[in-house]
């Protein structure tokens, strides 16, 4: 008779461009259906056990789960030569004793498709889009810029589109990242403006 032998968890550190926030990317789902969660205070992560103990890390200030990865912002007092170990063991442990990273998700993200139209229900966090211009934007954002920004432990949502102004969202590693503007406008400006001539500027809501 066969046995089925588990997957052992395997955990590795990436930097971001934001020198505060580290990602450690695993090799199964943390995160399913596209959805992200962050949190920035240890009194936001009921709903998610893991968040809940790496906040029990002193340094630790921000807490972003999407995918495979889990993006951790730390404080000033300690460098990541000293502790990147020390999450990425614990990270691993976690999810090696079948611990489940979030039992209940804050706020959905749902990634757009070309059903999306018959799915605005579901959409919490992203603003469903009402326009034909909305809708290339988001299309846009989708397929174009969110893969980069995941790989960067990060994550954009489309928040507005009033006067040609775009307002998005940026969480995770993008939050707070020095190169963030830099990112902002020469990357996602430059690109929702080349591919949708009505859009005029892209602007950044505050968490």
């Amino acid at each position: 008779m066969d046995t089925l032998v588990k997957r052992p968890v395997i955990i590795y550190a990436e930097s971001t461009p934001n020198p505060s926030s580290m990602k450690f990317v695993a090799n199964q789902l943390i995160v399913t259906d596209g959805a992200t969660a962050q949190y920035l205070s240890k009194a936001e992560t009921k709903g998610s056990p893991l968040a809940a103990k790496l906040f029990e890390f002193p340094f630790v200030k921000g807490v972003f789960m999407a995918s495979n990865f889990v993006t951790i912002s730390k404080t000033d007092a300690v460098q990541w030569e000293d502790v990147t170990l020390e999450l990425r063991d614990f990270i691993r442990i976690f999810l090696t004793e079948g611990n489940v990273a979030i039992t209940e998700m804050p706020k959905a993200e749902v990634p757009v498709d070309s059903t999306f139209k018959e799915k605005k229900e579901v959409f919490t966090e992203h603003t469903a889009p009402t326009t034909d211009i909305e809708v290339k934007i988001v299309e846009t954002l989708e397929q174009y810029i969110r893969p980069a920004v995941e790989g960067d432990g990060g994550s954009i949502t489309f928040k507005s589109f009033i006067d040609g102004i775009v307002t998005v969202q940026l969480r995770g590693a993008c939050s707070g990242c020095p190169s963030s503007t830099l990112t902002l406008k020469a990357g996602i400006e430059g690109l929702l403006k080349r591919m949708i001539p009505e859009v005029k500027e892209v602007v950044s809501e505050a968490m």
